[in-house]
Order: structure tokens, then C-alpha cells, then sequence
């Protein structure tokens, strides 16, 4: 595989950094300013996404992406570059319409959903104009397997009828939330992977109470991570995607490339971590020698950069097969990439805490807001354990077709 990036890709990312410099990094104490008044959208937001729009920086993650429809078509492999430099501000990607959960949602419409589905919902949403939410976890349930999601959805006439708790749904306080992606149960007595089904659920239909915005480790998102009861909410039946018992099917296409998203965006805040960890090593001293000229620091300057090169290129290496065979054919590199991206992040995070000391856990830095978001993705699209699980499930059954030269090497020993 060449991960070389093409003209076209490399012009994408010299124009989107520059971006970045002018208009994002002078205005990162003015977001937290404003939203540290309670000020949500910040004011400059509609600006900045207008000035994305005009130089062709919108929409950059659809692989399908139609002629005629707003945004720049890019594979999977071609967008992962594009989504790191995004993610070394955590709320640059609104900026270029490419914020999850909106990029799940936009794909699951834009593959799933009616024509009267994509004109209510999904047109608005690619031109920026709402936000959205995807409401799969519930608080009562391990939602790691998803099956275990007891979320109601049951036919009624010419409606479905919605009854469930669900949290840590992103974006549900967003003033412009307009609907929510529900995945619930509407048939709990067909096949394990049958029973699901998602819905589309105006924000403002009767009986959708947004409970709390709910902190992660003390970190308040204005976004949201929520927690969000449906009481005997009623959607005409036009608001299923797909059919019923397709749930798990839209999931697993709509999981695939956005875990390549999230996992590219960890990548750029531990780049962000790494070159925090590095300026500090070169200007503070103890005993008479800076920092990095400590065997410590300068072993962590080194893991470091190995280990974000060695999960930028298993990123890659997972969204090249995802253009290639689908979500289904990536699926071992999917779930590693879930375990090693987060995971790198909180390591190189916590390394440069460390090295920034005092400050470095304070406000002053960004760390602790990157160490946040590094522990929070390792449950935020499924825990570790269960991948691991996957990966070493799908590893045994591959190594069955080694036994043979197992057992040559054993008798050749």
C-alpha cells in the first residue's frame, strides 16, 4: 500500500492548514472565553463555516458524495490526513461540516435514508444549517453489545411508538440539534441481529425530554454528552431507515468510517501532545540540564513519535481496505485501530503532563482536555475489551489455516 499523499491530497492539507493558522489557533481563547460565559454557538462560528465553504474545505469525508451535492468527494484514505489536522482542535471539524456524530448520520441518510428522508433531514445538515445526534447508548444495559439495547420501537398503526432511556449522546444540547438517529428493538423475538431498527426522531417531538448534559471526567462538553429519555414518542412510520431489523446493518456501515474519523483526530492531538512535550523539554531545567537532556524525557520523546507513526500508518492501512472492501472486509483493523489510537493518545498526553509538570494538568496547557478526550474514546465507540475481543477472535480463526506449518516448525525444533 502507498500512503503517500497525492497532489490533490497534499493541496487539500497545505490549504487546510493554512486555514487552521489564520483562522482557528488566533481564535482558541476566544472560543473559551465564550463558552466559559455560556455563550453556545460562539459567536464567529457561522463566519468560519462560511469562509470553509467558499474555498472548497466542506464536506470532505463522503466517499459517495453525489455531483451537484455541497462538499468535495475523498475516499476513506484520502479524507483520514485531512481529519488528523482537524483534530488538533477539538472544534475545528464543525468549521468544515465534518464533526461527528453529524458525519455518521450524513452517511447513514446519504446510504440508507428515503429521498423524502434526504430532503427533510439530510440536506439541511450538509449544508450546515442543523446538527444532529446518533442515540444508541442507554444507561440500564451493557450497550457494548449492542443487542442488549432494550430501547422500544413499536409499530402502531401508521406510526412507531419510541420508549427508552439513552446517554452520552453527543450533540443533544446543541441549540441546533434538529433530530436524533434512534437504534432500538422493534421486533424483540426475531434473530440477534434482527431485532434492531433505527428511527429518525424530530428533538422537538412530545415526549423527548434532554435529562442532563452529563460530564466526562469533569469535562463539560456545551455540545453535550446526554442523557435523553423517550416517553411514548410517536414518529410516522416514513421515519425508518432502511427496513426493519436493518439496524445492525446500518450500524456496522456507519461504525467503520467513522472510527477511521475519530482515530485519524486522536492522531492530530497527539501530535499537539508531542510538540507541547517537546517545547517544554527545551526550555525548563532541573539540575543544571534541560529536560530532554534527561535519559527519561528524551525515552519518552521517542516512544512518542514511534508510536504515533506506528498508529497513523495502522489508520491508514484500515481506511485503504475500508475504500477497498467495505466495512465488513476491514473489520480486525477497524477494531484495532479503536484500541491503539486512543490509547497512544492518553500515553503521549500523559508523558507531556508529566514533563509540563504543575501546568500541565492545569488549564494553562491543553493537556488535560487531550488526556480527557484519549480516556473518554476508549469507551466512546466501544471498550477496549471488546475489541480486543474481536480482533483476537477473528486472529484464531485465520491462524486455523496456519496449523499445519505450526507443527512443522514444532518438529523441524
Amino acid at each position: 500500500m502507498d500512503f503517500s499523499y497525492s497532489p490533490r491530497v497534499e493541496a487539500l492539507r497545505q490549504q487546510l492548514w493554512q486555514f487552521m493558522d489564520r483562522y482557528i489557533l488566533p481564535r482558541l481563547g476566544a472560543w473559551r472565553a465564550e463558552v466559559g460565559a455560556g455563550q453556545y454557538p460562539v459567536s464567529f462560528m457561522e463566519d468560519l463555516k462560511a469562509l470553509a465553504r467558499e474555498e472548497g474545505l466542506w464536506n470532505l469525508f463522503l466517499p459517495s458524495l453525489k455531483d451537484g451535492e455541497p462538499g468535495t468527494r475523498l475516499s476513506n484514505v484520502e479524507y483520514a490526513p485531512l481529519a488528523e489536522i482537524m483534530g488538533r482542535v477539538p472544534w475545528a471539524s464543525e468549521v468544515f461540516n465534518c464533526n461527528a456524530p453529524d458525519t455518521g448520520n450524513m452517511e447513514v441518510l446519504h446510504l440508507f435514508g428515503s429521498e423524502a428522508q434526504k430532503a427533510r433531514w439530510l440536506e439541511p445538515l450538509m449544508r450546515g444549517e442543523t446538527r444532529s445526534a446518533f442515540a444508541m447508548t442507554e444507561p440500564d444495559t451493557s450497550s457494548s453489545d449492542a443487542s442488549n439495547i432494550q430501547c422500544a420501537i413499536r409499530p402502531d398503526g401508521d406510526d412507531y411508538v419510541i420508549n427508552g432511556r439513552k446517554w452520552f449522546i453527543t450533540n443533544a444540547h446543541h441549540p441546533h440539534c434538529a433530530f436524533f438517529i434512534v437504534m432500538g428493538k422493534t421486533d424483540p423475538d426475531a434473530d440477534k441481529y434482527r431485532q434492531q431498527s433505527m428511527v429518525i426522531v424530530p428533538v422537538d417531538a412530545a415526549g423527548v425530554d434532554i435529562v442532563r448534559n452529563i460530564a466526562t471526567l469533569n469535562h463539560v462538553s456545551p455540545e453535550g454528552h446526554s442523557e435523553v429519555v423517550f416517553r411514548n414518542v410517536r414518529v410516522p412510520r416514513e421515519n425508518l431507515i432502511a427496513g426493519e431489523g436493518d439496524g445492525f446493518l446500518i450500524a456496522q456501515a456507519r461504525l467503520g468510517p467513522g472510527r477511521v474519523h475519530h482515530c485519524m483526530r486522536a492522531i492530530g492531538m497527539a501530535e499537539v501532545a508531542l510538540e507541547l512535550l517537546v517545547a517544554r523539554s527545551q526550555e525548563r531545567k532541573t539540575f543544571g540540564r534541560y529536560l530532554h537532556q534527561h535519559g527519561t524525557v528524551a525515552e519518552w520523546i521517542a516512544r512518542s513519535r514511534i508510536e504515533i507513526e506506528q498508529a497513523r500508518l495502522l489508520v491508514l492501512k484500515t481506511a485503504a481496505l475500508l475504500d477497498e472492501r467495505g466495512p465488513k472486509g476491514a473489520r480486525k483493523e477497524v477494531a484495532m485501530i479503536k484500541v491503539v489510537a486512543p490509547n497512544v493518545l492518553s500515553q503521549v498526553a500523559d508523558r507531556a503532563m508529566q514533563t509540563w509538570g504543575a501546568m500541565g494538568v492545569s488549564p494553562d496547557t491543553p493537556l488535560a482536555d487531550l488526556y480527557t478526550a484519549g480516556r473518554v474514546l476508549r469507551l466512546a465507540d466501544g471498550p477496549d475489551e471488546v475489541h480486543l475481543q474481536s480482533v483476537a477472535r477473528q486472529e484464531l480463526k485465520q491462524q486455523q489455516e496456519q496449523l499445519d506449518r505450526v507443527s512443522a516448525y514444532l518438529a523441524g525444533a
